[in-house]
């Protein structure tokens, strides 16, 4: 046998015996299946042995047991993943809408540490600390001149809560240098992006995920907009990757009536769980359009497809990604965890909207967007493949189509003409906080209106951005009216944050003007 190989097989060998013998804290009714005969678990514990004792290279067990892992989920379905020990905790505070630290969004600018906002509501805001803000030193560790990576700065600044920390501050807009001491606490990791009054009556609210604070956000800016007058809502979830599927079904809770089917589950023994609307939904009697698009995943399209099965509001946008399998997290024991799948859910007419897949790596899984490109998917409804044996129908007569994600009623083929290289984008993002950085005490007196309305009415600024990157490149026209767009953006993001960055690129969005244009036709 090929010498390389042996570890493979030794690996998998070694979690085969890890799960017959693991009781993981408290979860072993999750294990029941793997349950096997004492001798059994005790041939693997000896095999383990042998190769730690016996084996002729030096092996790390733990090495192999990750690698393993992954081997054997990746033969089952591209969801059931393995999650190392030195990753869990991201993605678990992702999840959560939360993490422990001081809160500020930063990037590492002339190799140091630059605030760029402080996060709302966290423990620098009320520190004192401001955009702009260089932090030079935590307690003890210098951050700035060691070429450190974005990555590698958390470690320093996260911590347990009720802990302080002292930085040192150099702050631009009054040449000095001070100490700040700052109490880590909870910080949240916002889910709505954003949520304001587009029209009179017409109300936004962009969710960035499905994590565990996302039904408050989202309920409390309802609620604000429904003061604001707010009739029509357009709930944005392009981009959306998914997350809790219980909090996808209190969104839905609020746009549909008493004993509505949100969706169903069904395991691997054909039981089948039903998720119901309840009494009181937040918006039962409001105007609703859901945007999405090929990267709207997994809860995004519970809701999608749950309201377009109960023919609530208007799908608009682009054929979904197309996840239909419920995963469960079991912890290892040993700070890693595997996200199983366990289930299918089913939209209320009873579609699965999972597209296909095969084991061996699912290697072509997440390449389905170049096959959309190729298709011509992306750019014509007519290019999406259906099959008639997946056709549904809803209770209003609607046809529908199981088989790969939620095809919109209104569809958006992708903006070709927004384009724009990745040179662009970093060298737009350079420049607009360079400017925002040596102009902050005179912008800072415009509010978000006066600037969209009049922040570089004479182009003086894009200006001398195209003048900072000529010698590199040369734009073309087109090019021209989406930077000076992009640029306003920018730094209208530095200055007001996703708000500001969002008023201006939504003055352009093709899928906005299309439900501007739905409603001007229905008034």
């Amino acid at each position: 046998m090929n010498k390389k190989n042996i570890p493979i097989f030794l690996s998998i060998a070694v979690v085969f015996g890890i799960f017959l013998g693991m009781s993981l804290n408290g979860n072993t009714n999750q294990l029941g299946s793997f349950s096997k005969s004492a001798s059994q678990e005790l041939k693997i514990k000896k095999l383990i042995n042998f190769i730690e004792n016996e084996y002729v290279d030096k092996v790390s067990t733990s090495k192999l047991l990750d690698g393993a892992i992954t081997q054997m989920l990746g033969e089952l379905d591209p969801h059931s993943v393995y999650i190392p020990k030195e990753k869990l905790q991201a993605v678990q505070e992702n999840m959560q809408g939360n993490f422990v630290g001081i809160g500020v969004q930063f990037r590492m600018i002339s190799d140091s540490i630059t605030v760029i906002q402080p996060i709302k509501g966290g423990p620098s805001i009320l520190a004192g600390i401001r955009a702009g803000d260089r932090i030079l030193i935590a307690n003890k560790d210098t951050l700035y001149g060691k070429n450190m990576l974005s990555g590698a700065v958390p470690k320093y600044l996260k911590g347990k809560p009720n802990t302080k920390i002292l930085l040192q501050i150099y702050r631009k807009s009054t040449d000095s240098l001070f100490n700040i001491k700052i109490t880590r606490g909870k910080v949240n990791i916002k889910s709505v992006d954003l949520a304001y009054m587009i029209r009179d009556t017409i109300g936004y609210i962009k969710l960035d995920r499905f994590a565990r604070n996302t039904y408050s956000e989202f309920k409390s800016s309802l609620d604000t907009l429904k003061k604001a007058g707010m009739t029509d809502l357009i709930l944005d979830l392009r981009g959306n990757g998914g997350g809790f599927i219980d909090i996808a079904n209190r969104i839905i809770d609020a746009f549909l009536e008493e004993d509505k089917l949100i969706v169903f589950t069904k395991n691997n023994k054909d039981e089948i769980d039903n998720y119901f609307a309840t009494k009181g939904g937040a918006f039962e009697k409001g105007g609703l359009y859901v945007l999405i698009d090929e990267n709207s995943a997994s809860a995004s399209e519970i809701v999608a497809g749950a309201l377009q099965d109960n023919d609530k509001g208007t799908i608009i946008g682009r054929r979904s990604f197309g996840k239909g399998l419920v995963q469960i997290e079991m912890n290892l024991g040993d700070g890693s965890a595997v996200r199983l799948t366990t289930a299918r859910y089913y939209t209320p007419t009873g579609r699965s909207i999972q597209k296909p897949y095969s084991g061996n790596g699912n290697k072509n899984y997440y390449q389905e967007y170049e096959k959309r490109i190729a298709n011509g998917e992306l750019l014509s409804k007519d290019s999406i493949q259906v099959i008639d044996s997946l056709k549904y129908t809803t209770p209003k007569g609607k046809i529908v189509y199981g088989g790969g994600g939620i095809i919109p009623d209104v569809f958006i083929p992708i903006n070709t003409t927004s384009y724009l290289s990745p040179f662009y984008f970093t060298s737009i993002s350079n420049f607009s906080f360079d400017y925002v950085d040596a102009n902050r005490k005179q912008l800072e007196k415009l509010n978000l209106n006066a600037f969209i309305d009049n922040f570089d009415a004479d182009e003086a600024v894009f200006t001398r951005y195209l003048s900072d990157i000529k010698e590199r490149i040369t734009p073309t026209s087109k090019d021209k009216k989406n930077l000076k767009r992009y640029l306003k953006a920018s730094i209208a993001s530095a200055l007001f944050g996703d708000l500001g960055f969002y008023r201006i690129i939504h003055q352009e969005d093709k899928m906005l003007q299309k439900v501007l244009e739905l409603e001007s036709i229905n008034e």
